[in-house]
């Protein structure tokens, strides 16, 4: 019988990107992932809770305390929870390392895009902008945005200038290319949002686990 595969979450630092050749001699552009250390901090049952789900715990401190009483535990900088349907899978105070994803295995990835600041609708939208001609008075604006008498306001949601990047973004089914448990890396095949050395989550890609039930 196969075993279950357990439904985990992980954060990591983006350390970069680089290339590979796969077993066929194609080269793959691949991103580096330095992921850190990971504990079950509590499982949440129907019973107690209403609900299935498992919390995990990150950037652990030295000075912790005792969870439900019973095991001692360091004070997490983070804490995340995810749903699971199989709680007896999981024990408080156990470590999630990079083993538990298997190479060909597909992940999800959540990060923030860049930053970049303040922007004008033709870089934040798109926009084409007025006449580059001398005189026109109208080359990187947006034009018109609201009415006159009626109704007096400028509807929601109108593209216009504001703070573009640093959103939270999700990558669906990205394939693993090689993992290094001494290392605790994780080789993803391609790229998604995120700064060097910036912080991403990393799960089992839900829609493939979905497929499996």
């Amino acid at each position: 019988m196969k075993e279950k595969k357990r439904n985990i979450l992980m954060i990591g630092k983006k350390a970069g990107m680089t290339q590979l050749y796969n077993a066929a001699g194609v080269l793959v552009p691949v991103s580096v992932v330095e992921m850190c250390r990971t504990i079950i901090t509590n499982v949440k049952t129907v019973d107690s809770s209403g609900y299935s789900a498992v919390q995990f715990g990150f950037f652990g401190k030295k000075a912790g305390g005792k969870v439900d009483g019973k095991k001692e535990l360091p004070a997490f900088d983070i804490l995340k929870e995810l749903r699971v349907d199989d709680v007896g899978l999981y024990e408080v105070g156990t470590s999630v390392d990079v083993d538990e994803f298997a190479k060909g295995e597909l992940v999800d990835v959540i990060g923030k895009t860049k930053g970049k600041g303040f922007q004008g609708v033709m870089k934040r939208h798109g926009f084409s902008g007025g006449p580059a001609s001398h005189g026109s008075m109208f080359h990187r604006r947006g034009g018109s945005y609201g009415q006159r008498q009626w109704p007096g306001h400028v509807f929601k949601g109108r593209k216009m200038p504001g703070h573009t990047g640093n959103e939270r973004r999700t990558v669906q089914n990205l394939e693993i290319v090689d993992t290094n448990v001494e290392k605790q890396l994780l080789i993803i095949k391609g790229s998604f949002p995120g700064t060097k050395d910036g912080y991403i989550v990393v799960r089992r890609a839900k829609k493939s686990l979905e497929g499996k039930k």
